[in-house]
């Protein structure tokens, strides 16, 4: 929200206090709080009839350090609050004159006293990462009487900021003004699903306001030099947190928020979906099914979409009998072909549902003041929303599902959950406006809850669109309804690309596009970034998404990435646990990985997939491709080819390629089996070496759960690469990724070393 008019001005009706002289500091343990007068107090009469900002600053946890600023705190908490994981005794106070400090690890928080008001945030080399300057911390009131708090933080020359989120407005968020609310606008307008009121700057510090309302920011957008957010409220909180790296910084936050859980290895293999509007019964699934079979295309989780439910009834969790007549059977026909299941489900009750009367009779939906059930026709007639805030209500909600548990469905796709309304009352007495984001929370944590406690740990995953601050707890989220079209596809990388700079490390799309029906050349195209994403789905909303409706060559394309994906997952699960301890993501912009390349800073058409592979999707129906390579020696996957970088690089690839380079460096494991996600990975393994592999450089190969299997170590042997493992004495293949590929664009099947010794163990104890 803007408040000035101008750099002098303030907007009509708009009044506005900042913070400007310090009056008094209380210290505490690990903290202190400073009391800052909104205008210059020369004489005690100035102290009368004048508002007083009261700024608490505290460390919540290591290297990171809150402020709260309190214009009134009588309010009144009615929760929501995010649920946030603290250490105590993190803060270390110290003070020298008019100077006090607060130091969190590498991260310092500095107060002078003696001047106007104003914090400056360091980090461990003294070296100033940001500050509140003047109208840094302050509150202001608007034409219609809202009281707003304010913060700001300086934004340097040069510096980026990006993340807040799954947005699809440009990647890097300077000049923007971005509203974190809940709303359902597909991936084409600055609206988003999953909006998260954390962002990451490019001089190594991240910045969460502790807020899961609606929280306002102008990222240079009215003070150009100021990153400033806001919240309709009586107090403010924000933490900021340290780097240097952005991955230090994304550990820390998810740390302070909630770490990814590991999804199951199963769920990175193909999802087919019967798409949205498509009319299906068990035939069609069937026939999709033994379609996919007779294409050799290898197929891990088939997803059944709305109509699995009678029209109008959404939700009562119940197969359409006419349709299904069997569905006890036909999942049971369905999983003894190895696949597993998934349906769509939301957290709404439509009138005509056998459940709606119980649920109202019982307190389980959300009403309205007057104590009317909340209810419109928007979506399914009658709609009223389930109350997660009650316990019970949840808990019923649960059991619907266990039953589709039972049944043998293993997974759930949790749609929707955006539309809250703010003109009701809550069952744990919630304030409305705090809950509106944060209800996405309690729907997503229900459902994956449960699972886990169904299905055991790391057998749980959902497919959400929703989300909010610590939503990245239970994934995989998808980027909403995108249209079948390449610039679709554009927006879709940058959504996810913002998101995982929001601590989400697992992500997925529809292939093709959701909205439409993509050209042949669309979906082509689409395949090859889906299936080199972390989570690969085929869906659509008017039309079946299943390759041959496509063409021949689509079925080949589908074919070739869905089997390298599957002979990636060796590595992809390795990133999978990575991101699952330390909150850094699976899809990274080539910023997280090469923060102190300029050239990097600004890409949004490229990423890592992982630490060691660099994806460029091709945006153009004829093939051209643009993108950037750092510095070393990069080999193409699937050619061979080397390229040099720093550089920019212009290829033309057919439908069967894009840009896939392994970094410099490398030590990429493949496993042998390309049929299905969930392989005995350490089968015939071969491990690719990259050009300039350094000694010691080690790569970790884990089970299907998530535990180190084997560690394998190269180590410099004359002009060539020595390999030895630890952990497992099963055989494995050292090759170079040249030697591995094919000119034609193919992985080679076989073919003699380069420079390259496979040493086996015999033992299996570490340190051998």
């Amino acid at each position: 929200m803007k408040f000035t008019d101008g750099f002098w001005l303030m907007r009509d009706g708009v009044r506005a206090s900042y913070a400007t002289d310090v009056r008094d500091v209380r210290e505490g343990e690990g903290r202190f709080t400073a009391y800052a007068a909104v205008h210059r107090v020369r004489e005690r009469g100035d102290t009368l009839n004048t508002p007083l900002v009261t700024v608490e600053c505290f460390s919540p946890a290591d290297g990171v350090i809150g402020v709260r600023a309190t214009h009134h705190a009588g309010k009144a908490a009615h929760g929501p609050d995010f649920r946030l994981y603290e250490t105590e005794g993190a803060g270390i106070l110290k003070r020298e004159g008019t100077v006090i400090e607060l130091a969190s690890g590498p991260l310092t928080v500095r107060l002078d006293t003696s001047k106007p008001w104003g914090l400056q945030f360091l980090d461990a080399d003294d070296k100033l990462l940001t500050a509140v300057e003047r109208r840094g911390t302050g509150f202001a009131t608007a034409p219609d009487g809202s009281h707003h708090m304010i913060g700001q933080l300086a934004l340097g020359v040069g510096e980026y900021i990006y993340g807040l989120g799954e947005r699809f407005t440009p990647y890097v968020k300077n000049g923007q003004n971005v509203d974190i609310w809940q709303a359902d606008g597909g991936t084409s307008s600055e609206q988003a699903y999953k909006n998260i009121p954390f962002h990451l700057s490019s001089r190594g510090y991240g910045v969460f306001v502790n807020h899961p309302g609606k929280v306002s920011y102008e990222i240079g957008s009215e003070s150009v030099g100021q990153v400033q957010f806001s919240v309709e409220d009586q107090s403010i909180e924000y933490y900021v947190i340290a780097g240097p790296t952005p991955k230090d910084v994304l550990r820390r936050y998810t740390a302070l928020t909630g770490r990814p859980a590991l999804p199951p290895a199963w769920s990175f293999g193909l999802w087919l979906t019967t798409s949205f509007c498509t009319p299906y019964d068990e035939e069609t699934v069937t026939a999709f099914v033994d379609g996919m079979a007779e294409r050799d295309i290898p197929l891990g989780v088939f997803h059944f979409d709305c109509f699995w439910m009678r029209e109008y009834q959404w939700t009562d969790f119940r197969w359409d009998p006419e349709v299904f007549p069997d569905p006890e059977g036909m999942l049971r026909r369905l999983r003894e072909r190895g696949l597993k299941v998934s349906v769509w489900i939301n957290p709404y009750i439509a009138q005509k549902s056998a459940l709606f009367a119980g649920a109202a009779a019982e307190g389980y939906l959300v009403r309205r003041p007057n104590g009317d059930i909340w209810q419109w026709d928007l979506w399914q007639p009658g709609m009223a929303l389930v109350d997660f805030t009650n316990p019970a209500a949840r808990e019923w909600y649960a059991g619907l599902l266990r039953n589709l548990l039972d049944q043998g469905v293993d997974c759930f796709k949790t749609d929707f959950g955006e539309r809250v309304p703010t003109d009701v009352l809550w069952h744990d007495g919630s304030d409305p406006e705090r809950m509106h984001n944060y209800y996405a929370q309690l729907y997503n944590s229900t459902v994956f809850e449960l699972l886990e406690k169904e299905r055991g740990p790391g057998q749980a995953v959902v497919f959400a669109r929703s989300a909010t601050a610590g939503g990245q707890q239970f994934p995989v989220h998808w980027g909403g309804d995108c249209f079948a079209s390449l610039g679709a596809m554009a927006e879709s990388l940058r959504g996810g690309l913002s998101l995982s700079l929001s601590g989400f490390g697992f992500w997925s799309h529809d292939i093709g596009g959701f909205e439409g029906t993509p050209d042949p050349a669309v979906f082509k195209r689409w395949l090859a970034f889906g299936l080199l994403s972390s989570h690969s789905r085929l869906h659509g909303n008017v039309s079946y998404r299943v390759p041959w409706a496509f063409g021949d060559e689509a079925v080949d394309v589908a074919r070739k990435f869905t089997r390298l994906k599957h002979r990636l997952m060796p590595y992809l699960y390795g990133v999978a646990v990575e991101a699952h301890r330390t909150g850094v993501p699976v899809m990274r912009p080539m910023f997280l990985e090469f923060p102190d390349d300029p050239a990097c800073r600004t890409l949004d058409r490229q990423y890592m997939l992982g630490p060691d592979l660099l994806v460029a999707p091709v945006l153009t129906a004829e093939g051209d491709v643009e993108f950037y390579v750092p510095e070393g020696t990069w080999t193409h996957l699937l050619t061979g080819e080397s390229v040099t970088g720093p550089a920019w690089r212009h290829e033309t690839h057919g439908f069967d390629s894009l840009p896939l380079y392994v970094r410099p460096g490398a030590l990429l494991p493949l496993g042998a089996d390309d049929q299905r996600a969930d392989g005995d990975w350490l089968q015939d393994l071969t491990l690719l070496v990259a050009p300039d592999t350094e000694d010691g450089t080690e790569i970790t190969v884990p089970d299907l759960e998530g535990r180190p299997a084997a560690v394998f170590r190269a180590e410099r042997d004359g002009a060539g690469v020595r390999v030895t493992a630890e952990g497992s004495a099963r055989a494995f293949t050292v090759r170079t990724v040249a030697d591995w590929a094919d000119p034609g664009g193919n992985p080679s099947p076989g073919g003699g070393d380069k420079d390259m010794q496979a040493v086996h163990h015999r033992r299996n104890d570490p340190g051998t």
